[in-house]
């Protein structure tokens, strides 16, 4: 492409979009990179550079671009039909693919309501538990238990589970009040605690928590084994269980979000098949098309989809959903990324990779002298870098040390994306073990060039 046409792009970019999560005049005092098509795990800008795709396109990419079987799922569904309404109507690919969540989803869930976003997904939750609990005549039962720092998306109910100073301050007055704990986090919250000792301080401070509202908890809420946007906390699996058991002994539902570790990320299926969790309502969407399209769904029990059964004229209707709630071209493509995760045994072949990325993370990243902790579950992990890392000093939010390695990557060929100062790993599961290292190199090589100066 010629630096005219590029010239233009950027030109119209900065004229007329405006980029999530993004300061816009800080945006529009650089060069943007404009990704024109992907091939594999690798995506193309418009010069024809090629970058390896250390996020996955934002953790929702699983088997890498232009995959066949995908694309051609999607071709064969266009050439049906690309979308008809699920209000008064039904469709092939939303029935067969609702079958098949069913089927791989934790026990117990049997119930598929479809959604666009991850953040619709948990939205679809807390009105699902709120109304379940008017339905089954315990009214008072409202409040959402939520970990400190989690991330369950940005409408306006999921962000009043997640509550981000830095992001919502502006929107405070507009959400509805919920309930924290704090996670076995021991970088955090428990320093120098061990982590057994960690997770039982943790689960007696949330049966404090729990005791304390115990008539008016509707749910827990929890991102299994890894809060993700937090900066990649991850907390055991007997801590997982724990505080899901404490919840149901009051009385109050389980909601797993599972939509960054659902579909392999953690090296299982969906992450609360680690602790044996069988959730009342679990949220999934990023990975549930391998990447492709816009698509989510909340499964629910059938004791939950019950309580919403009645006749017309008693309006105990679930009242919710969107224009292109249960679209057969994401719903086919999801049915296509199901049939890759059973026939290339996905989980299975990560688990070399998921070793690799530990064995190198503990090993030379950590022995870096400006690396404070290091995350991991599967697939996922985060690397907190800090000014001072034996006396826990982060550097000042000015410096923009996060966005200066991810920047130092990008010249070596990696795209990556910082929380903060927290360089977040999230690469494709059809990443090979050359490409790997290639990513480790990397983002080891670009740590230390921005940190060792």
């Amino acid at each position: 492409m010629s630096s005219a046409t590029y010239e233009t792009l950027k030109r119209d970019d900065h004229r007329y979009l405006w980029h999530p999560f993004t300061q816009m005049r800080v945006w529009m005092r650089d060069d943007p990179l404009i990704i024109e098509r992907g091939e594999g795990n690798y995506l193309i800008d418009v010069s024809g550079r090629r970058y390896l795709d250390g996020v996955s396109s934002l953790w929702c990419n699983v088997h890498g671009h232009r995959k066949p079987e995908l694309d051609r799922a999607l071709t064969e569904q266009a050439g049906r039909i690309a979308h008809s309404t699920m209000l008064g109507l039904a469709n092939v690919p939303a029935i067969e693919l609702g079958r098949e969540l069913v089927s791989i989803a934790p026990s117990g869930l049997s119930r598929v309501f479809y959604s666009d976003s991850g953040a619709e997904a948990v939205e679809v939750a807390i009105r699902m538990a709120a109304q379940y609990w008017q339905l089954t005549g315990q009214p008072g039962r409202k409040l959402f238990l939520a970990l400190t720092e989690s991330y369950h998306g940005d409408t306006i109910g999921s962000v009043s589970l997640g509550y981000s100073e830095q992001f919502h301050r502006h929107i405070r007055g507009l959400l509805f009040p919920a309930i924290k704990t704090d996670p076995p986090h021991v970088f955090r919250f428990y320093r120098r605690m061990a982590p057994e000792a960690a997770v039982s301080e943790a689960l007696e401070a949330a049966a404090r928590v729990i005791d304390e509202h115990r008539g008016e908890l509707a749910a827990l809420i929890i991102e299994p084994m890894m809060q993700g946007a937090a900066g990649m906390w991850s907390h055991p699996a007997d801590y997982l269980s724990g505080i899901a058991r404490l919840a149901r002994d009051a009385g109050a539902l389980v909601i797993a979000d599972e939509v960054a570790t659902g579909f392999g990320r953690t090296g299982a299926m969906f992450a609360c098949e680690h602790a044996g969790l069988r959730p009342d309502l679990l949220c999934m969407g990023k990975g549930i098309t391998g990447g492709y399209m816009p698509l989510a769904a909340t499964l629910a029990t059938e004791e939950i989809f019950e309580a919403f059964l009645g006749e017309a004229n008693e309006y105990r209707a679930f009242y919710y959903g969107h224009t292109y709630t249960g679209n057969p071209l994401a719903a086919a493509v999801a049915r296509a990324n199901l049939g890759l995760f059973r026939d290339e045994r996905v989980v299975e072949r990560i688990q070399p990779q998921i070793k690799q990325l530990s064995d190198d993370l503990d090993g030379r990243f950590a022995a870096l002298p400006n690396v404070a902790d290091i995350r991991q579950c599967g697939m996922m992990a985060g690397i907190e870098l800090m000014e001072d890392a034996q006396r826990r000093i982060s550097y000042d939010s000015s410096r923009t040390v996060g966005h200066q390695v991810i920047r130092r990557a990008r010249d070596k060929g990696v795209i990556i994306r910082p929380l903060g100062d927290v360089i977040i790993l999230m690469p494709p599961l059809s990443i090979g073990e050359s490409e790997l290292k290639f990513l480790l190199d990397a983002v080891y090589d670009s740590i230390r060039e921005v940190t060792l100066r």
